[in-house]
């Protein structure tokens, strides 16, 4: 095979199986003292998100550990700052296991929110039904 051959192909496989042009890499640090008002929890967590703009599709990957008890609920909250509480606008299904994946395709004002920092992911127990970790997502 010629080498113009061999690298038009390495390109063309490079260009098909790479991340979308869009995709945004997002992060989330969870932990009690981020909650408001604050918890003395020592469960820690984090999510690894992407988004893809051209899609809206917002993927996450939830992992967590240390809860007072068995996670009851999980959403992405919003809009709101780091401080500050919002009401639920992404639910993430099946939190009672760690680590749970998912994702979800964003309505405009959503994705406008989550691209300027204005959600946050929050983990639900028994013992903290308003949260008991929580992270805002940041870049």
């Amino acid at each position: 095979m010629n080498k113009a051959l061999f690298a038009t192909l390495a390109l063309g496989a490079a260009v098909a199986f790479a991340a979308p042009a869009n995709a945004e890499k997002l992060k989330a640090t969870l932990d009690g003292k981020s909650e408001v008002p604050a918890t003395t929890s020592s469960g820690t967590g984090k999510a690894d998100i992407d988004y893809d703009a051209a899609t809206k599709k917002l993927s996450w990957k939830v992992t967590y550990s240390g809860l007072s008890g068995p996670a009851t609920a999980a959403h992405f909250h919003g809009p709101a700052e780091a401080g500050k509480n919002a009401g639920v606008m992404v639910p993430i299904p099946g939190i009672a296991n760690s680590p749970v994946e998912g994702s979800a395709t964003l309505t405009d004002a959503q994705a406008s929110d989550l691209l300027a920092g204005k959600l946050y992911v929050n983990i639900h127990t028994a013992a903290n039904p308003g949260g008991e970790i929580r992270g805002q997502v940041t870049k």
